[in-house]
């Protein structure tokens, strides 16, 4: 039923020759760097995110984690040191816990 949606769609944009304006056309569409790592199950919803312009939650916990680590090694003050690394502790276990949802749904 999808499939059909897209076809029809599919074949509009060529009737129409709105398909003939896009830079790939007629030509193999180029494979994403990291496409064949990325588990089966995420790469369609990976890719519809980068698409939109935005990073899947789990690369934002990665970026947050390393500017925390970028913090703790810049702080002097030994208070905001304890703060920030008790940040990181808990934003690793977030992680920990998302990652092993995702490998416990077969998705990673």
């Amino acid at each position: 039923m999808q499939d059909d949606e897209i076809a029809r769609h599919l074949q509009e944009a060529l009737k129409s020759g709105e398909l003939k304006l896009a830079e790939s056309f007629g030509k193999p569409l180029q494979e994403d760097a990291g496409w064949e790592a990325t588990p089966d199950g995420l790469r369609m919803p990976f890719k519809v995110l980068k698409n939109a312009g935005m990073a899947p939650p789990e690369v934002e916990l990665f970026h947050r984690r390393a500017a925390l680590q970028d913090s703790i090694t810049q702080c002097s003050d030994e208070a905001e040191r304890q703060l920030l690394m008790r940040e990181l502790s808990d934003l690793q276990q977030r992680i920990a816990l998302r990652l092993d949802a995702l490998r416990s749904s077969s998705r990673l």
